[in-house]
């Protein structure tokens, strides 16, 4: 078991966002999170790294309790790569320079190997000529392959996807699912936060689907989405497929 949350609950003020959220996620396992807007799934994923610090519940990642007030969060977050919605690539620094800066300053990673493998990862997006480029060069498919290249330069055991493609034209979705497929192919550990049905469907091994900040239903995709058990799945699904 890679993950392990139980009773997971969030609150911002008065607002309570995630009301009891319980899940297991093995080792290679992808889980792709669906849901309609508002309904806890990126505050569910911001927990997992304590991007977000939850009031009440447990998260255990790997064996070890990340939600214990003496858990190193930043030991934690390395074992994690995050992939946001909006790149979160540094401006004034070149492709190379993005890719490198956390295995070189968190990692202490010599610069030569550093870079040796930024340029194998970025090979591995279809990227290598874009070492020298700085971002505003880039379109937003670009940006994203390099955001996950760079997640993957400090070679996490998880990674974390929160809705990776909806800030993208359609025709880039493809080239960043891509690589998400890919990565799902060699058997790395994905929670992915998702609209892309199809993407849920095709790489998913379980799709969770929350609204209300609760598991509404959880199944293998073909089972969830042609024969959903809750009505309040039946209807969302209804509008979107």
């Amino acid at each position: 078991m890679m993950i392990e949350v139980k009773n997971l609950k969030k609150s911002f003020g008065n607002n309570q966002v995630l009301r009891g959220i319980d899940v297991e996620i093995h080792k290679g396992e992808v889980v792709v999170v669906i849901g309609p807007s508002g309904s806890g799934k990126s505050t569910f994923l911001r927990c997992l790294n304590l991007l977000e610090i939850p009031n009440e519940g447990s998260i255990v990642v790997e064996g070890e309790t990340i939600t214990d007030k003496k858990a190193d969060v930043n030991k934690i977050r390395q074992k994690m790569g995050m992939v946001f919605q909006q790149f979160n690539l540094f401006s004034n620094m070149n492709i190379m320079r993005n890719m490198c800066v956390a295995p070189i300053t968190v990692k202490k990673t010599e610069k030569s190997k550093a870079q040796e493998r930024a340029l194998e990862l970025l090979r591995r997006v279809g990227l290598e000529e874009k070492a020298d480029s700085y971002p505003q060069q880039l379109s937003g498919g670009q940006k994203q392959r390099v955001a996950i290249a760079r997640a993957l330069a400090m070679d996490p055991d998880i990674m974390l996807f929160d809705e990776p493609t909806s800030a993208l034209d359609p025709e880039m979705v493809g080239e960043v699912l891509a690589v998400m497929k890919e990565l799902a192919a060699s058997g790395m550990t994905m929670v992915v936060v998702t609209h892309e049905m199809g993407f849920a469907r095709e790489v998913g091994d379980r799709v969770l689907f929350i609204d209300e900040g609760r598991i509404i239903e959880e199944n293998e995709p073909r089972l969830l989405f042609e024969n959903p058990q809750n009505q309040r799945t039946k209807d969302f699904l209804a509008k979107v497929l």
